[in-house]
């Protein structure tokens, strides 16, 4: 994928806003419509919708997805869990210690040792062998003595991070507010400017909040791939909401690309949004534009970044770079800490 757009150094958001001296919903809000674009402030969100449009949230929690890992020769490294694989399997990546990508020497047959005595043994590439680029970055591995995996990483794991984070943070800062069902490695990041009354605040308005739940497994920070198979869930309540809330002329916002996912996923040809559930492998582009999804709360992607496609695919490229442009000019932050977009085509 090109570049899209230039990156000015110190655009990374490499603290919670809440360091920065600012509450969750304090963070930047650009809004962009075919009409222009506006610079607010999250806890502006609600005066941007209208009574009968639908804001549907993940509430998956993130769980502490990192551990610490020797492989059979001596080397350390970072092991990134990204949830439960088929058979007792793990979905893994095995991460330099220097935080500068994936460890090249995985390959099928590599022992790793992790905290507690478990033992992990890589298998095979996930979800598909990967000669033609090269080392895998995802493996499915054996897990040796069979351990509960969210209770294993409660008691050794701590939060999935990169490099331009400045320190580590506690599991809590990678929380939304309304998450309730452990599963995502890596923290659905587009809800974290939520607050309690900011949600009630959309209620009252007259915009209902529905819930999806997809267990967010790892992106690719230096490849950028297109996002790989997770589990999702389309309860029947928040299906009906979807459907009958664009048969009523309101648009339906989904905060973050987890929930168009999701929601995609769940709305057939006919545009009718069904209760699902399972792994879904979808990936949306402007070539396969969204049935169900017409408004995307989100935060910002790096230039080369496959979730800009999926950005496209909701508001279209011509809106999606207008409002990269707007927040490169406006100089706002990147990544999970920094500053949401809320695109309106």
């Amino acid at each position: 994928m090109t570049t899209r757009f230039l990156l000015p150094p110190g655009s990374d958001a490499t603290v919670p806003p809440e360091l920065r001296g600012l509450a969750r919903d304090q963070i930047r809000l650009l809004v962009a419509r075919p009409s222009g674009v506006q610079h607010l402030r999250f806890r502006d969100l609600p005066d941007q919708l209208n009574p009968g449009d639908l804001v549907v949230v993940n509430t998956s929690a993130t769980v502490a997805a990192a551990l610490d890992g020797k492989r059979a020769d001596g080397a350390a490294v970072v092991v990134h869990i990204a949830g439960p694989g088929p058979g007792g399997t793990w979905i893994v990546e095995l991460r330099r210690v220097d935080g500068r990508g994936p460890d090249n020497q995985a390959h099928a047959g590599v022992r790793v040792a992790l905290p507690g005595g478990v033992q992990l043994d890589l298998r095979e590439p996930y979800p598909r062998p990967a000669a033609h680029r090269g080392a895998s970055r995802l493996w499915l591995a054996t897990v040796t003595p069979k351990v509960a995996l969210l209770t294993y990483l409660n008691s050794h794991g701590r939060p999935v991070a990169y490099k331009y984070q400045a320190a580590p943070r506690p599991l809590r800062d990678y929380q939304t507010v309304y998450a309730d069902q452990p599963g995502s490695a890596e923290m659905p990041s587009a809800g974290r400017p939520f607050t309690a009354p900011l949600m009630l605040k959309l209620m009252t308005r007259g915009v209902p909040v529905a819930p999806i739940v997809l267990h967010a497994g790892l992106s690719s920070p230096e490849l950028h791939e297109p996002p790989t198979p997770e589990r999702y869930q389309v309860p029947d309540v928040t299906a009906r909401l979807v459907t009958s809330t664009r048969a009523a002329g309101g648009r339906v916002v989904a905060v973050g690309t987890t929930v168009v996912r999701a929601l995609e996923t769940a709305t057939g040809p006919d545009g009718i949004t069904r209760a699902a559930h399972g792994w879904t492998d979808l990936v949306l582009s402007s070539d396969r534009p969204t049935r169900a999804v017409n408004g995307l709360v989100s935060g910002l992607h790096p230039p080369e970044a496959s979730h800009l496609l999926l950005l496209d695919a909701v508001a279209g490229p011509q809106l999606t770079d207008a409002a990269y442009q707007a927040a490169v000019d406006e100089h706002y932050l990147w990544h999970e800490f920094g500053d949401s977009t809320l695109l309106l085509p």
